[in-house]
């Protein structure tokens, strides 16, 4: 019978360290408990290793980042997931630069945080199991070729396990964004399927084609960083609160550009508000200057958002919709990809439409929050 997994809980708070040990041990993992840093470090040098590690960021005396520090020179494949108040979140991205496999928001639901968990350690197992069937390989290549071909494909499946895991972190924090700006229920994940769709119909192939799903998964997450007296206003913000809402760009970008399989992804986060004649921002990037996949992302994005329900209008008709893309052709569209959108079926657009309902509706569950009405200029 398998190990349970190991993990520490470092908080100092005591109700939510209880609360994390009860809701993980009630699910199979053996869990210990601790304080402070310096009562986790003590943990490690009596009770040896921990797969993974749910650390408070923000304590008395040493923080979470510098256990994270630690633990990762003393075992690089230990899981570290952060957790943190939302006025923190841009530092718990820090810390996924660093090494944390991911971070959850307080106040935080249990079913959550299991996600979050099953998910750092199923990376955590398939990074050991790639590197170990890597350097076994050198002794395989001088056995039969029938072996070593085995092995190699063993390796490129875990590779896409991997991406697959990375991925679906990538999704629940793009679920997580909309929850927190009250989006439209759905438009993000249609958007990706939009843009996808219309990135195939271009003839864009992998590795960009990933690049540009990442981005649009991605393109609000220095939403993270507005404050939520702008980002959740019901009422029109004035020029003040606009100047701010439009910094979400650049900071996107710059929380995603040093993490190595999210650069590509992250000038598609800087470019997703510019514009084909130059009027868009944070730069005025004008033409081709745009990154391809932010031009393909405006289009899906637009589309989506004319044929949604709104608290204030019902949606248009995929012809008005259509027309509306023509009509700002070359001005805020790219005239290559208003082609290529027209060159898709309209019934393909309410067959995707119709599937992403089929994944919500399957997805939902009860105390999930309602969108509240779109903010005037917010993209």
């Amino acid at each position: 019978m398998p190990e349970s997994p190991r993990i520490l809980v470092v908080d100092d708070d005591a109700a939510i360290r209880d609360l994390l040990a009860e809701g993980l041990g009630a699910h199979g993992y053996s869990v210990s408990t601790a304080a402070d840093v310096d009562a986790a470090r003590g943990l490690f040098h009596r009770a040896g290793a921990f797969d993974l590690v749910l650390c408070d960021l923000n304590m008395p005396g040493s923080s979470g980042q510098e256990l994270l520090g630690w633990l990762k020179q003393r075992d690089p494949d230990v899981a570290v997931i952060m957790v943190t108040g939302v006025a923190e979140a841009q530092v718990a991205v820090g810390c996924m630069r660093d090494g944390a496999a991911d971070y959850v928001v307080k106040p935080f639901h249990l079913p959550e945080v299991l996600t979050r968990v099953a998910q750092a350690l199923d990376r955590r197992r398939l990074v050991i199991e790639n590197r170990a069937y890597q350097q076994n390989l050198e002794v395989l290549v001088g056995e039969r070729t029938r072996e070593v071909v085995q092995a190699m494909a063993r390796i490129r499946t875990l590779h896409e396990e991997l991406r697959g895991a990375y991925d679906a972190t990538l999704s629940a924090l793009m679920i997580a964004l909309d929850y927190r700006d009250f989006e439209t229920q759905g438009h993000s994940i249609r958007v990706v399927e939009y843009t996808e769709r219309l990135a195939r119909e271009m003839g864009i192939d992998e590795p960009e084609l990933t690049d540009i799903r990442r981005g649009t998964m991605l393109h609000d997450v220095g939403k993270i960083g507005i404050p939520d007296s702008i980002l959740r206003k019901p009422g029109p913000l004035d020029e003040q609160e606009w100047e701010i809402m439009k910094t979400h760009a650049e900071l996107g970008y710059r929380m995603l550009k040093d993490i190595p399989f999210l650069a590509g992804p992250a000038e598609i986060v800087l470019a997703h508000q510019e514009k084909w004649d130059g009027s868009g921002y944070p730069r005025g990037l004008r033409g081709p200057e745009i990154p391809l996949g932010a031009r393909i992302f405006s289009v899906a994005d637009t589309f989506d958002a004319m044929t949604s329900d709104r608290p204030y209008r019902k949606a248009l008709s995929y012809e008005r919709a259509r027309q509306e893309i023509i009509d700002f052709s070359g001005r805020q569209f790219d005239p290559r990809v208003v082609e290529a959108f027209l060159e898709v079926p309209p019934e393909e657009w309410d067959e995707i439409r119709a599937h992403v309902e089929r994944v919500l509706s399957e997805r939902s569950s009860p105390g999930m929050p309602e969108p509240l009405a779109d903010r005037v200029k917010v993209g």
